[in-house]
């Protein structure tokens, strides 16, 4: 047997009686629910409850509220903020430069700022790893290079010696050396600037400065360069041109060598600036020597005349260096700000 919906007999009994049945109270969703039958479903209740009562609107009541102690003012409604008057506006609200939603400094009292120094600086660190990895793997590139040149450097050179040519890599990677050199002699001028030129400039950053000093000495080493290959094509010929450029070369990354100490033992370890400027100078005369030295076992050491060698030197080395000397100090006295 089936079970009858009482909802539906309900209202068949309400339709089929003659008698009006008046309901003094509203119904409850309690007295509803009880009509249905204990093993009622929720989508039986859901639409019980859904066929007696229909949504309306909301009518909040306006009486005010009376339910304070005896003696005491009524509590404040919290749902009206009505603020005062100079709270709302002040004397430039209506101006057009007046942006409250901007933030206006910062809280507290500002404290003094990390001075500048090298080992915070994160781009020059990472140049001088990346230079370390790459001399690294461009020594080992051209290792065969070096240990002909170290075998043969303090030997005088003769006509029945046959060179062997170095490849197109060894080339690449001497000229790479040359340029980590260049860097580091910009870097050194960089920190020479900073100790007794001046720390602030025209540039908006130091990267700046140092790009301009590894210009200038790119340039150096290019011109240099090519001097020594037009007066020794005139003087000298061509085989003991190419034989000095190789010479060059290695002497030239052998600088690179001997500044890279200097250059992270100023940065990182603190080294007494007097300290730094002697042991460059030191590195400089080193190399200095050694270029006289090959300058005359390739070009004059079968010359009678030993003047000869002085012209050349000072002409091709040292007036080139206090050229160059000069230009990097013009740079750096030309951008520094004189207050």
């Amino acid at each position: 047997m089936l079970q009858q919906d009482s909802i539906a007999n309900h209202t068949a009994v309400a339709e089929g009686s003659d008698s009006v049945v008046v309901q003094h109270r509203p119904l409850t969703p309690a007295q509803v629910l009880s009509w249905l039958p204990r093993d009622a479903t929720p989508a039986q209740q859901d639409s019980a409850i859904q066929a007696h009562f229909k949504p309306s609107e909301i009518h909040w009541s306006e009486h005010p509220d009376t339910l304070h102690l005896p003696g005491h003012s009524p509590g404040v409604d919290l749902m009206k903020a009505d603020l005062p008057q100079y709270y709302k506006e002040s004397f430039f609200s209506k101006s057009a430069l007046f942006h409250p939603e901007l933030p206006g400094g910062r809280y507290g009292v500002p404290g003094d700022p990390i001075p500048y120094t090298v080992r915070n600086d994160n781009l020059i660190t990472s140049l001088l790893l990346i230079c370390f990895i790459v001399a690294v793997i461009a020594f080992g590139n051209v290792r065969q290079f070096i240990r002909r040149q170290v075998k043969f450097f303090f030997s005088a050179p003769t006509e029945s010696v046959v060179e062997e040519s170095e490849t197109v890599n060894e080339l690449y990677f001497q000229l790479l050396l040359v340029f980590i050199t260049s860097l580091l002699i910009a870097l050194l001028f960089y920190f020479y600037t900073l100790n007794f030129i001046g720390n602030t400039f025209v540039l908006r950053s130091q990267y700046t400065l140092i790009s301009i000093y590894l210009g200038i000495t790119i340039a150096y080493f290019l011109l240099k360069m090519g001097y020594y290959a037009m007066v020794n094509l005139v003087f000298f010929g061509s085989k003991k041109n190419k034989q000095w450029i190789k010479t060059w070369l290695f002497i030239v990354s052998v600088e690179g060598v001997l500044f890279f100490p200097a250059v992270l033992l100023g940065g990182y370890f603190e080294m007494d600036v007097n300290w730094m400027a002697f042991y460059v100078i030191l590195s400089c005369i080193i190399v200095k020597l050694l270029t006289i030295y090959k300058i005359y076992m390739i070009f004059f050491r079968r010359n009678v005349v030993r003047l000869q060698i002085f012209l050349y030197f000072c002409t091709l080395e040292i007036v080139p260096l206090l050229t160059f000397w000069g230009a990097l100090v013009l740079t750096a006295n030309s951008l520094k700000i004189n207050f």
